[in-house]
């Protein structure tokens, strides 16, 4: 997801209210008017603002405070002295990213507080979106350091409602009442209001702040809660805290961009080196291994391969040096001539990514950056990264901005959750923080995934074919499906398994075959000019269907009760013919994955009916005639 500024629209008006001008309750709504919130406001830090939430007719949350504990303010009176407002109307388009023309609208309110001893100023600013309701404290003690404990503020619901939480960023998402969470649990936070009604409560622009999760308060309340203190000096800004609504968990996921509106613009003035596209992972750590999967990465149209842990030794160990080549005997016997593979690759136009443990990445990133840009790397994927305190969370988005400065893409991997950064600094294409294909999640719980974590932003999910563990989670199709419905700028394919010469060729499990159903995978672009998100429930299903050029590609997949599907094409362009290609599962095919291929030829007024098993997909590939 990197972007830059188009032509923006912008009307500001600024409105300043004398201190004795100010009424109890201040309102504010989104430029469509469907989602509206009403403020109070108090004098201590725990009650500075206090915010109802409407969502059309209804009220959403009740009042709830944005508030946070702060040893050295706690006892402090505050006053409010100043309320502005501010209406933006804009719009920008990505580089890459899931759509290419986004949106960005809003009303804003800001409230500026002082203390009595005119030492501390305290200011939160609330934005209105069609798309949803954000809110953001900043702090000011000149010349001072200043220490956030812990945040407190709250969403509280009406009622006792559902919600798929999950307690750390690769755990089961499991469907809970928020009263029952035990804990912390991730964000973002999906909870159903009503069968019309869906919330997905996250956090946007985690920076150098630490990260956020929510506990229950009990009686229908949430609250955030910080992963350790929070320092700055003379100021501090926290990140965004925000409520994404809509109508169902698909039309949640079509407005997803919400979370890169509230990160700054971006911070790369050219990016033409910032490549997406497909990954296969080379794992036997030597030359002639990776020889083949460059061979076949040429033929299939992938642009890297990547190596994983082991090519440096000891990927857990802290005297494992990143600057040479050193193959842990434990993962491959070698050799690995690291050079000749980077050439190889240069001259078939495929990438090398690199692999590094978070070990070596703390000891040596200023090393390995000017290091491997000298060889000819093009990208890092950082392993094992620690998550969650301030220091951590700064040094991270840290190593990406060094990381841009020697043309290196990077993908984050484990505990790490996107915020949005890959809007100001583009190179970082993805990360996981996604229970994926390693972890053999049953489709359903993909489906889940889909309107939770990725709501976030971009995921590794890792995605398998070949290995047995697809029919454990659901079928091959539902595999070609994933690769469209989970978004990734670098879209890791055939996770377990690799390519292999047909002279050595053994039929056994995880070899890459070539089964007609590959020209899906060759043809499958990782970055988009418009999304759609069809349908979707929460556990049920979920439809899909992004363009890249003249292009469509639609993936869908169904949980544990079979259906009959009637899908609309009103999204084609209007008079053009077009040809499908789709690709079902039958246990009648002669092929070892039991894909099924068809064409027919379809226009904007056609439908495509379908039945789909349970834990099964579909994929289509639609291009005009």
């Amino acid at each position: 997801m990197s972007f830059k500024k188009i032509k923006i629209t912008m009307l500001i008006s600024l409105v300043l209210i004398a201190v004795q001008g100010f009424s109890q309750k201040i309102t504010l709504s989104s430029p469509d008017k469907n989602i509206k919130a009403t403020f109070s406001y108090g004098s201590s830090i725990q009650s500075l603002v206090s915010y109802t939430l409407f969502i059309g007719r209804q009220q959403a949350l009740k009042k709830g405070m944005i508030a946070f504990d702060m040893e050295a303010l706690n006892s402090a009176n505050f006053s409010l002295t100043e309320v502005k407002r501010k209406t933006i109307s804009s719009s920008w388009q990505t580089v890459y990213g899931e759509r290419k023309n986004i949106p960005d609208r809003y009303n804003e309110v800001s409230f500026q507080f002082k203390s009595s001893d005119q030492n501390s100023q305290l200011k939160i600013i609330c934005r209105a979106y069609n798309e949803g309701f954000a809110f953001q404290y900043k702090i000011f003690q000149k010349n001072k350091t200043i220490v956030v404990d812990n945040e407190l503020s709250q969403f509280k619901f009406r009622d006792n409602e559902t919600a798929w939480a999950s307690s750390f960023a690769q755990s089961p998402i499991i469907e809970t009442k928020i009263n029952d969470i035990k804990g912390v649990v991730e964000r973002p936070l999906t909870v159903r209001l009503n069968e019309h009604l869906f919330v997905a409560l996250g956090e946007a622009a985690l920076v150098n702040f630490a990260r956020m999760k929510f506990a229950s308060g009990g009686n229908n309340n949430l609250i955030t809660r910080l992963y350790g203190k929070v320092k700055g000096i003379d100021s501090l800004s926290s990140p965004w805290r925000y409520i994404l609504a809509g109508k169902s968990p698909a039309d949640l996921l079509q407005k997803n961009y919400l979370v890169l509106n509230l990160n700054e613009p971006n911070q790369i003035s050219n990016t033409s080196w910032i490549q997406p596209g497909k990954v296969l992972r080379e794992s036997t750590l030597t030359t002639d291994g990776a020889i083949n999967c460059i061979d076949f990465a040429a033929s299939h149209g992938i642009r890297y391969i990547s190596f994983d842990a082991g090519w440096y030794g000891k990927e857990d160990s802290d005297t494992s040096d990143a600057t040479r080549v050193s193959v842990d005997p434990a993962r491959s016997k070698g050799p690995l001539d690291l050079k000749k593979v980077i050439a190889y690759g240069k001259k078939n136009n495929v990438g090398v990514i690199l692999y590094v443990n978070r070990r070596a990445l703390e000891r040596q990133l200023d090393t390995l950056l000017p290091l491997y840009q000298s060889w000819g790397i093009k990208g890092l994927k950082f392993g094992f990264v620690q998550v969650g305190s301030q220091y951590w969370t700064n040094w991270l988005h840290e190593a990406v901005r060094k990381a841009a400065k020697y043309k290196m893409v990077v993908d984050i991997h484990d505990e790490y959750r996107p915020t949005g950064y890959s809007r100001t600094y583009p190179n970082l294409l993805t990360q996981e923080g996604i229970r994926g294909d390693e972890e053999s999640p049953f489709t359903e719980h993909t489906i889940t995934t889909l309107f939770t974590r990725c709501i976030a932003g971009a995921a590794d999910n890792t995605n398998c074919y070949f290995t047995n563990r697809v029919d454990k989670m659901g079928s091959h199709v539902a595999q070609m499906a994933k690769a469209v419905c989970i978004y990734s700028p670098l879209q890791f394919l055939y996770w377990y398994d690799k390519p292999v010469p047909d002279s050595v060729k053994t039929g056994k499990e995880g070899e890459i075959q070539e089964v007609p159903e590959l020209a899906w995978f060759n043809q499958l672009p990782t970055v988009w000019d418009e999304t759609k998100v069809l349908e979707g429930d929460m556990e049920g299903f979920a439809t899909i269907v992004r363009r890249s050029g003249d292009n469509w590609f639609l993936g869908s997949l169904n949980g544990t009760a079979p259906r009959k599907v009637n899908w609309n094409c009103n999204f084609l362009d209007k008079g053009k013919k077009y040809k499908a290609v789709i690709y079902t599962d039958d246990s009648t095919m002669n092929t070892t994955t039991k894909v099924k291929m068809r064409t027919m030829t379809i226009d904007d007024h056609s439908k495509i009916s379908l039945n789909i098993s349970a834990r099964n997909g579909v994929a289509i590939h639609i291009f005009p005639l």
